[in-house]
């Protein structure tokens, strides 16, 4: 297919090259420089930041209405290009990117929704060219999988920093933590996520859930998400039983 990739972003750089690997013909065009933007495509593919998407599916579908656009939004409604193009869709991987590195799309979920019939059937194709795992999601639906990607990545990813937070008062690299990481990943391969859970809010092991409070009273913010979480964890743990 020719495509026409817009953006230039952490998504960007890791799709271009996937595209190609793929066989594809790519443009790429950076968010901002519309005016190189090629009058024709197989597809339009726009992977910029929500908050100019608007403003980009506007100035980029101007004069190309009769042309297939994409974003790969996990939180923006297909209904974005409605009155700005005949034909649409959502191209959604859910992975965490880089531009340091370049990661492979065989195993990325891709999440697609189309306009019509023979929008899907062109995402299908396109999707099953980069990865083995593809899947049709609605735009309402979408919204409950990228709130769950928050928390399984972004908040996750939070917590990395706040625990690499205290080891720096002890002056030891978050460096220790990785065989920890490593493993708590490696078994949700096998257990589901609420099986795998332990520590002291499992058990609600009071002293230490006291103690380790305390240690954070210098920083009344950490201990109100230490508190939380702890309260969390022990009442999925109990309505699990």
């Amino acid at each position: 297919m020719r495509i026409v990739l817009i953006g230039t972003g952490r998504l960007g750089t890791n799709l271009a090259p996937a595209l190609r690997d793929a066989g594809h013909e790519v443009t790429v065009v950076r968010g901002r420089a519309l005016d190189d933007l090629p009058s024709e495509a197989d597809a339009f593919i726009i992977a910029v930041k929500d908050d100019v998407l608007g403003d980009v599916i506007a100035r980029a579908t101007e004069g190309r209405e009769n042309q297939l656009f994409l974003h790969t939004a996990g939180s923006m409604p297909m209904s974005v290009f409605e009155g700005r193009c005949r034909h649409y869709g959502v191209f959604y991987p859910m992975q965490t990117f880089s531009k340091e590195t370049l990661v492979p799309f065989a195993d990325i979920p891709l999440f697609l929704e189309a306009d019509c019939e023979q929008t899907m059937a062109t995402l299908q194709s396109l999707a099953e060219s980069l990865s083995h795992s593809v899947y049709q999601l609605s735009s309402a639906d979408r919204k409950y999988l990228h709130l769950a990607a928050v928390f399984a990545c972004n908040f996750a990813n939070h917590c990395m920093a706040l625990s690499a937070d205290v080891l720096a008062h002890i002056g030891i690299p978050f460096d220790v933590m990785m065989p920890l990481v490593d493993q708590t990943v490696r078994k949700l391969h096998s257990i589901p996520p609420a099986e795998a859970q332990t520590g002291p809010a499992v058990r609600y092991d009071e002293n230490v859930i006291r103690r380790q409070h305390d240690l954070l009273a210098d920083n009344p913010e950490m201990q109100r998400i230490y508190d939380l979480l702890t309260e969390s964890i022990h009442k999925k743990t109990m309505n699990n039983d």
